[in-house]
């Protein structure tokens, strides 16, 4: 436990410095060209190269040592911040301002592209905690796992806010490049016992989907649980492509990135119940209970242009979002063995991410098209303007409703069906 915490220590460090470079980026893309459509792209593009990688991302962690991989995924990210900043400092600022220039890109995916790095590090880690922790125990360092991202969240929302508003992007890139080589440092340093890589094939296969599929056919439920998973993230994309461009409507960017950087204080707290408490003895039943809430509470805060309902709406999501990635691992740590997690894990990262860039690509432009105008100068200011109120940030309201409202009906269609039946019995068998 003492090397898993220390592995832990080093991840926060590590998705600090992520986040706060990501969040910064956006924020400063949305303020440079006050375009949904460009931070639906982004958002998006995030999604889409998650989704497509991780099939090759959980076969590097199987076929490595986890050390050697977490390893590697910092000094990409490194490098391509360093790339990122470059870039940023040679050319002019006033080019940064029109979406259709093709530096405004080359800029923005480079640094996309070292925050996606992470991407192998999260894989790495969700199979260090089998690696490391006892299986009673397991829940609960899934929790810490998950208040890890609230940790980094929370100080990097605040820090960005500030930081775009009083030192800029150059500075914002700086201190994410010496975070990074302070990770880097402390990870080379550290010792993780780990046992020769076991294959389940005598030379084993870069992208093996075939052998994962099988694996993940022969426990009962499984492929309805990433399924489950999948669409919900089909809809999270909504929250995801508008939530800032939504909360910038409301407030300044040091707001907001202040508000925001408290409101991440929920996963905090969320991941401390479970790293004390656990996920209990039904994970699954934990899940559906947690999205019946938390799509209800989607319908409810965005009902007003409200900076209260919106923040104990947000505060709302983040308490309980630590409890679905938790029982989603640990329901995979239990019922797959070591040898294949690696793979299982980059399998459920692509196809529960796959439905996110397809819905962030198309909410950006159906946003900005269709429904601002209808909640600006169209029909909807006619309909409902007078109580739901109008503009730019109404129309964004709207998405948001419809689509908790469509996540809460399959979910409670999904808590019926036989397959999580069977799930839930296999891992209490298992």
């Amino acid at each position: 436990m003492k090397t898993f915490y220390h592995v832990a220590l080093n991840s926060l460090g590590v998705t600090l410095a992520n986040f706060f470079v990501w969040f910064a980026t956006v924020f400063w893309l949305y303020l440079e060209t006050q375009s949904v459509l460009a931070t639906s792209i982004m958002g998006g593009t995030f999604m889409a190269v998650t989704a497509i990688s991780g099939f090759w991302l959980g076969s590097i962690v199987d076929h490595h040592k986890k050390k050697s991989v977490m390893l590697l995924s910092s000094l990409v990210t490194l490098g391509f911040f360093v790339a990122a900043l470059l870039i940023y400092s040679v050319t002019p600022p006033e080019t940064f301002s029109s979406v259709a220039n093709p530096l405004t890109w080359i800029f923005t995916l480079t640094l996309l592209a070292g925050v996606l790095a992470g991407n192998l590090r999260n894989i790495a880690l969700a199979t260090t905690v089998t690696l490391l922790v006892p299986e009673q125990d397991r829940d609960k360092a899934n929790g810490i796992t998950g208040m890890i991202m609230g940790l980094s969240s929370s100080g990097a929302g605040i820090a960005s806010g500030f930081a775009l508003a009083f030192l800029g992007m150059f500075w914002i890139l700086f201190i994410g490049i010496v975070m990074t080589i302070g990770v880097i440092i402390h990870l080379a340093l550290l010792k993780i016992p780990e046992p020769d890589i076991i294959h389940t094939e005598e030379k084993p296969k870069e992208i093996d989907i075939r052998g994962t599929i099988a694996a993940i056919a022969l426990i009962p439920g499984l492929f309805a649980l990433i399924a489950f998973t999948t669409f919900n993230n089909f809809l999270g994309g909504v929250f995801m492509t508008l939530m800032d461009p939504y909360g910038l409507s409301l407030m300044s960017v040091q707001a907001w990135g202040t508000l925001w950087g408290f409101l991440s204080t929920g996963f905090i707290i969320g991941g401390l119940y479970i790293a004390k408490r656990g996920i209990g003895p039904r994970p699954l039943r934990t899940l559906f209970i947690i999205n019946l809430i938390n799509w209800s509470v989607c319908i409810l805060f965005p009902i007003q242009p409200s900076i209260i309902l919106l923040t104990v709406g947000i505060l709302i999501w983040t308490l309980l979002m630590p409890f679905i990635e938790a029982t989603e691992h640990t329901i995979i740590q239990k019922v797959v063995p070591l040898e294949r997690q690696g793979r299982v894990f980059g399998f459920a990262q692509s196809v529960e991410t796959a439905a996110s860039p397809v819905t962030s690509f198309l909410i950006g432009p159906i946003t900005q098209f269709i429904f601002i105008p209808f909640m600006t100068t169209g029909v909807g200011v006619g309909l409902i303007g007078d109580w739901f109120g109008t503009g730019p940030g109404r129309g964004m309201a709207l998405v948001f409703m419809i689509t908790a409202v469509l996540g809460l009906i399959v979910t409670l269609i999904a808590m019926r069906s036989q397959s999580y039946k069977l799930l839930a019995d296999r891992y209490q068998t298992g």
